[in-house]
């Protein structure tokens, strides 16, 4: 199978590797990529060929999060418009997350918002020494869509990301609060995750698959899943009450593109503005 954001190859044997195609949005996902995630992993899922995963970005970014273009174009209003939009939001974040074979995340470069959960969903994750991480939501008045990172890190890193919508965690910083397991060269990325790759793909299919779900039920025990659909009922309460700031960055984008609402998203925290 094709998919029209994705790329799905097998550079060597055991081993697949997805690629988010959309180099020149800085791989934002869509409603049509989120969509693709999904059944993407549903062939990974029944490929036996397939033992161990590699996620990484086309160009310069991981990906950037949710395609908030998309969003703008579309202008979604009220709790009917967004549980749709959220929930394959959701489930397109959780994809390798819910993957029974292992997944290793080669950040190549920003992994932000929806992205940076993306990344903490699969089971490992190798960076560049560029990459940079962060939950700028809160910043243009947005809600968490997978509320993973309390999962990983303390409440008072968590809450210190998220509440004040950091955009620039190092890959370093990410090392030292256990978001990846390797900070690496650019060039020695994808030989450093393919080497992780074979190392997972040598391991008994049955064996790892079965650890995996050991893992998950331990997460699932402690209320995990639980808490993440809660999070999830309170975004799609926030984006359907709809934050007036928000509604106004949306309003850049549409008139004057991304990159000029993101100047005027940081302009506006840099005097002070309500």
């Amino acid at each position: 199978m094709t998919w029209e954001t994705l790329l799905l190859e097998k550079p060597a044997d055991g081993i697949g590797l997805v690629t988010l195609n959309r180099p020149k949005r800085a791989n934002a996902m869509s409603q049509i990529m989120l969509k693709e995630l999904s059944s993407l992993c549903e062939e990974i899922e029944a490929d036996d060929d397939i033992r161990a995963v590699i996620v990484t970005g086309a160009g310069a970014a991981f990906t950037s999060g949710f395609d908030l273009k998309d969003q703008a174009a579309a202008m979604p209003t009220g709790v009917k418009d967004w549980v749709p939009l959220l929930e394959a939001d959701f489930k397109g974040i959780m994809s390798f997350w819910n993957l029974s074979k292992p997944s290793i995340a080669a950040v190549n470069g920003p992994a932000l918002a929806g992205g940076f959960e993306l990344m903490l969903g699969c089971d490992l994750a190798v960076a560049a020494e560029g990459a940079v991480f962060g939950e700028p939501e809160l910043k243009f008045g947005a809600g968490i869509v997978s509320l993973l990172l309390p999962w990983f890190v303390s409440p008072k890193i968590a809450k210190g990301v998220i509440f004040t919508g950091e955009d620039s965690i190092t890959a370093q910083q990410a090392l030292d609060w256990g978001l990846v397991n390797k900070v690496v060269t650019p060039e020695n990325l994808m030989p450093e995750a393919m080497a992780l790759a074979h190392k997972l793909a040598q391991m008994e299919p049955m064996v790892i698959r079965r650890t995996k779900m050991a893992f998950n039920r331990t997460y699932e025990i402690m209320g995990m899943q639980e808490a993440l659909r809660a999070a999830l009922d309170i975004d799609i309460i926030i984006e359907g009450e709809g934050a007036e700031l928000k509604r106004s960055f949306l309003k850049v984008v549409r008139e004057k593109g991304m990159a000029a609402a993101l100047a005027w998203r940081e302009e506006r925290l840099a005097s002070g503005a309500k």
